[in-house]
């Protein structure tokens, strides 16, 4: 497994959210840059971005930051929020990210992601982002009559990269991660799932190993910038048989 370390992104700061709320927001960082370096010099092999802006507004808003991240870091970064046509997907690998997500759009234009997936091979992820089991989608604003498992079995056979799954009750709020439901959508698909929201402790990431599937990483946030986990303890534990 791998430990991918949140950097999200608000105002060009590097902030944590409290279960989704634009409102309910702690600014960690006033320099996302500097902030990826730090992650990278404790040894992660990835980062997982965030542009919570572009999310709501469904544009790129904090290119500028992503962009400062991009030139001071040397480990592959996947981004997420805003991304919803194929000239954005297409302009943010041509900056060099090594993979975009897309949430809103798997459920609007699934179309779209199965020809994103096609057309950059290994650098498209989904985003699913669920409440009680329920995809929600523009920055978490709107929830569907969707289920998390059924719109990743859409994308069974597509070419994606990887499913991100977010538990939005448990993001940010430090009460660990809903395993079952993890565990649930990555035995449900062969699509590599990675977990996220609420990872805040090695125990978490302890449970999510020993969770009986086969799970691609976790994505932690909140947690690394309040200590609650050693990055380098945390890389060694997911990396340990």
């Amino acid at each position: 497994m791998i430990l991918y370390p949140a950097i999200d992104l608000k105002d060009g700061a590097c902030v944590r959210l409290y279960k989704g709320d634009m409102d309910k927001a702690t600014v960690f960082g006033e320099d996302p840059a500097a902030q990826a370096r730090s992650f990278v010099d404790a040894g992660c092999e990835w980062l997982h971005l965030v542009d919570l802006n572009g999310a709501f507004a469904g544009k790129p808003v904090n290119a500028a930051a992503v962009e400062a991240i991009l030139a001071a870091t040397n480990v592959p970064a996947q981004l997420g929020g805003g991304i919803r046509d194929m000239a954005t997907i297409e302009a943010w690998l041509d900056r060099g990210l090594a993979r975009v997500i897309l949430g809103t759009v798997a459920v609007r234009d699934p179309a779209l992601v199965k020809q994103a997936a096609k057309a950059f091979p290994g650098k498209v992820a989904v985003g699913i982002d669920a409440r009680d089991g329920m995809v929600a989608v523009e920055g978490w604003a709107e929830t569907t009559d969707i289920t998390a498992t059924d719109l990743a079995r859409q994308f069974e056979d597509a070419g994606v990269a990887a499913i991100i799954y977010t538990d939005i009750d448990r993001d940010g709020a430090m009460q660990g991660p809903n395993v079952a439901a993890t565990a649930g959508l990555a035995n449900a698909v062969s699509i590599p799932v990675i977990a996220s929201g609420g990872v805040s402790s090695l125990d978490d990431l302890r449970a999510l190993k020993s969770s009986g599937a086969a799970l691609d990483g976790a994505i932690s946030g909140r947690a690394l910038y309040d200590g609650k986990i050693d990055l380098a303890e945390a890389v060694a534990l997911l990396k340990s048989q």
